[in-house]
This record gives C-alpha cells, sequence and structure tokens, in this order.
C-alpha cells in the first residue's frame, strides 16, 4: 500500500463531504462503540488492563530473549523461522517460498503486514495469484483492490446496497441484498480457491514463545481452510507480537475480543504449533513464520516504545472523533486513527506525515479504552513537538507557538496581553456575539462561527466571583 498520508487534509475534506460515506461511519457507534461498552462489563477492565499492559512491556524489555525464544522452539517443532529487517525483504521471503514449492495460487487471511508489505502486487508480479479471503478484503479486492478503511473492518465505510452492486458486476450473478444470501455468495466463489490454493498466507495476532505457537483470532472461520487446506502455510506478522507464555495470552484474549468487536470470545481461536505431524489428519507440509521489523526495533528505547504494546483491536479509531467522521482512507496508509497517527510517522517517517500527528483533538477518549493502556495522546503531542523541533510545520505556526511561549513564560506579560485580546474579540462579535472571521485563525472561522468572549479573561471572572462569593458570606455572619 502507497503512503499517501501527506494529503491528510484534502482527503478529509472529501470525506466530510461525502453524505454516504458519514452514514456508514455511524455504524462505528452503534456497533463497536455501543458492543465494547458493554462487554468490559463481564470483567475488572482496569485490573486486566494493568495485568496486560505489564505482561507486554515485559515481553517488549527482553524482546531479542523472546523472539529468539519462540524461534527455538517453533524450529524444533518444524517451522521455519524467517526475519526480514523491512517490509520488501519480508515480501521478497514470501515471494522465495512461492517459488521454492511452484506455488501458483495464494490464499489470505487479513494482514495488515502483508498490508505493509504491499504482497498482492508482489506476487502478482511474478505470476502466481493472490486471493484475499476475508469477506471484508475479498470485498476490496474485487473493488480495483481497493485498500482497507478500518483494521477489523476493512470495508467498514461501504454499505449493503454498494456490496450488492459490486457483487452482481463481479461475479455476473444476479442481485442479492439480503446479507445472508450475498454471504452465501461470497462462499460459493471462493470455496474452488480454497480447494486448489497452493500455499495460505496468514497473519499472526500473537506469537507465544514457550510453545513456538502462532495465534490467530477470526470470525469467519477462513484462517482454518487457509492454514489446513494448501501444502504450505506462511504466517507473517510484526516482532513485537511475540507473548512470552501461554498464561500471557490467555490475560491478552480477555480483552483483545472485547476491544474490538464487543465480543467475549471470538468465534475463531487457532494455536498453530509447527506443520502436520506423521499422526495428524491435516494441516500444511510445510510452515514458515515471517518476522518483520520494518521499523519497529527504532521504537525500542525510545520515548514511543509504548506503541509496540499495541494489539491492533481497533478500539481507538472507533471511538476517535475525528476518526468517526473521516474514515480510514483519509490517513493515507495501512493504519489509520490515532494509533496510525503514532504507527505512520514512526514507520514510514514523520516528513512523510506531516498532519497524522494533528489529526487528533488530544480529547484523551483512545487513552480511555486502549487495552493495553497507551497514551496516545502523549505521543501524538511529542510528535508534534518534534515537528516543530525540525521545523516541518509552517513558519507562522512556529512563530505563534514561540510567542505564546514567551508569553506563558511571563505572567505579567501573558495576563495583560490576554485582557486585551479578550477585549477585542468581543467587539469582533458584535452583537452577534459570533466571530465570523478571526485574524490569523482562519482554520477555525472559515466554515463555522467562534463564539466570541464576554470581555473579561478567566482570572478576571474568576476574581469577581471569589469577590461577590465572600460578600456574601460577610453579610450573612
Amino acid at each position: 500500500m502507497q503512503v499517501q498520508s501527506m494529503q491528510f487534509k484534502p482527503r478529509a475534506g472529501q470525506k466530510l463531504a461525502d453524505q454516504r460515506l458519514q452514514q456508514n461511519l455511524k455504524k462505528l457507534s452503534s456497533k463497536f462503540v455501543a458492543g465494547r461498552a458493554s462487554a468490559i462489563t463481564a470483567i475488572d477492565f482496569e485490573a486486566t488492563r494493568s495485568a496486560l499492559k505489564e505482561r507486554r512491556n515485559r515481553a517488549l524489555e527482553n524482546l531479542d530473549v523472546w523472539i529468539e525464544a519462540f524461534e527455538r522452539e517453533a524450529t524444533r517443532r518444524g517451522v521455519t523461522v524467517l526475519f526480514a529487517e523491512t517490509t520488501q525483504d519480508a515480501a521478497r521471503l514470501v515471494a522465495d517460498i512461492a517459488r521454492q514449492h511452484d506455488v501458483k495460487k495464494v490464499i489470505k487471511t487479513k494482514s495488515m503486514v502483508t498490508e505493509e508489505m504491499r504482497l498482492n502486487e508482489v506476487l502478482g508480479e511474478m505470476g502466481v495469484q493472490s486471493i484475499e479471503t476475508d469477506l471484508g478484503e475479498y470485498i476490496l479486492q474485487i473493488n480495483d483492490a481497493e485498500p482497507p478503511s478500518h483494521i477489523i473492518a476493512p470495508v467498514v465505510h461501504k454499505d449493503k446496497d454498494e456490496i450488492a452492486d459490486l457483487f452482481a458486476r463481479t461475479h455476473a450473478r444476479p442481485r442479492l441484498t439480503e446479507i445472508p444470501d450475498m454471504t452465501r455468495e461470497a462462499r460459493l466463489v471462493l470455496r474452488p480457491h480454497f480447494l486448489s490454493a497452493d500455499m495460505g498466507v496468514t497473519g499472526g495476532n500473537f506469537l507465544v514463545a514457550e510453545t513456538g505457537s502462532v495465534v490467530l483470532v477470526t470470525n469467519e472461520g477462513n484462517e482454518g481452510m487457509c492454514t489446513v487446506m494448501p501444502r504450505v502455510h506462511v504466517a507473517v506478522t510484526g516482532i513485537e507480537k511475540v507473548l512470552p507464555t501461554l498464561e500471557d495470552l490467555a490475560t491478552a484474549m480477555r480483552l483483545l475480543p472485547r476491544s474490538a468487536t464487543g465480543q467475549a470470545t471470538s468465534n475463531y481461536f487457532s494455536l498453530l504449533t509447527g506443520p502436520r505431524g506423521a499422526d495428524d489428519q491435516d494441516g500444511p507440509e510445510h510452515m514458515y513464520v515471517v518476522l518483520v521489523d520494518g521499523g519497529r526495533t527504532g521504537l525500542i528505547g525510545s520515548e514511543f516504545q509504548e506503541m509496540l504494546r499495541c494489539i491492533r483491536c481497533g478500539a481507538c479509531m472507533n471511538h476517535c472523533p475525528v476518526y468517526q467522521k473521516v474514515g480510514g482512507h483519509a490517513y493515507g496508509w495501512v493504519y489509520p486513527g490515532p494509533m496510525g497517527s503514532v504507527l505512520t510517522p514512526s514507520y514510514v517517517g514523520l516528513d512523510k506525515a506531516l498532519d497524522l500527528p494533528q489529526a487528533a483533538t488530544l480529547c484523551g477518549e483512545c487513552n480511555s479504552v486502549c487495552p493495553v493502556g497507551i497514551p496516545l495522546s502523549d505521543l501524538l503531542r511529542k510528535l508534534r513537538e518534534k515537528q516543530v523541533e525540525r521545523r516541518l510545520r509552517p513558519f507562522s505556526e512556529r512563530a505563534a507557538l514561540a510567542a505564546w511561549g514567551f508569553l506563558a513564560m511571563r505572567p505579567a506579560a501573558y495576563a495583560l496581553f490576554t485582557k486585551l485580546a479578550v477585549r477585542m474579540l468581543e467587539m469582533l462579535g458584535g452583537k452577534a456575539h459570533a466571530i465570523s472571521k478571526l485574524p490569523l485563525g482562519g482554520g477555525w472561522t472559515d466554515t463555522r462561527d467562534l463564539p466570541a468572549p464576554v470581555g473579561r479573561t478567566f482570572r478576571e471572572l474568576y476574581a469577581a466571583q471569589r469577590s461577590h462569593t465572600d460578600s456574601s458570606a460577610r453579610r450573612y455572619h
């Protein structure tokens, strides 16, 4: 997936004007937000989150040790473990595996890491057919390889009628409008691919070091078909996904489905430990795990290391007021929402994602729902600071911040300036008490009126209130 994060502002404007998209995005609140709120009442959310945060930190603080432990156990069980420094390296490794086993067709589950790798494009260039089998990803693939707009609900931006039109056009079948009929049609189309594929490619929600296992969590069951039917299975995931023990995994699974889809548990849970053994009835003949760095080790030991705790549940974007209005495509890369606004600059470079740290209100809602306690708003603020330090923000913005900083460090000057400013703003508001054109603030008033202040600062209002309270108290005494 090409990085197009520099176009966030124009893309966001287009999405805000798309009334159909605005209607479709309401599903986030009605389904995911409400579902999560209900699901977490069955557990002690704060205690479980604290426990998972501690376990994820333990893994990250000794990441090399646990990665080596995973490699050792997985290799002992017949898995070939490969390491890729970049996403391009990872794509080449998967292509080499396909070439080695004379693969003609690949079936895939939903995987954001393979989106980072642009794997479908790489396989297509070498003549290998790659079929997405997650229903949402399949819909996007047949719609001119459209990128996902959400990490767990990739087609949340489309409605039933759009998908019905797409199916009728692509499948050359009568147009269906009932969801059970449409999903049945998708199964009929995908079933031959499951039966004829040479290789299955999946992501990995977690890696378990003590057993050398890959964990897959889905709601559609396609991960079973992609890992059992083909003779070769390749799991591709980031190095940060490792957990030391099965006990750590159990803690994670108490929070992942609840935070992602509002379910107590997912419909399908696979713990894959090695290829098919001599006494096994099914499973792949060959199993590979490709561990991708792709910028992740750059966060180790940095002020952004906490971001590596992320378990990709999507709760932050579901609750984000910005994402709820613009959707995922506005962010221009694999990861949207608050987590994407931190990850994208960290992985592809701050200079290639200038607007993303600004694409948040810093309201803190993402912090409160994150199942591993990532302080996303703090990390976004740190990215904003780095932009200013590196002179990546416009001069006018940096000058305004410098002026504010100068005044903020001088209380007397700040008090005088704000006293004059609120009186001027009151005059600008006029009889309507609303400012339609704010000097140096067109970003606010180009599309909305700004309520005018009452002409006195907070300090003045507070002092007046205190004086009134003191006078009343003296009268009663």
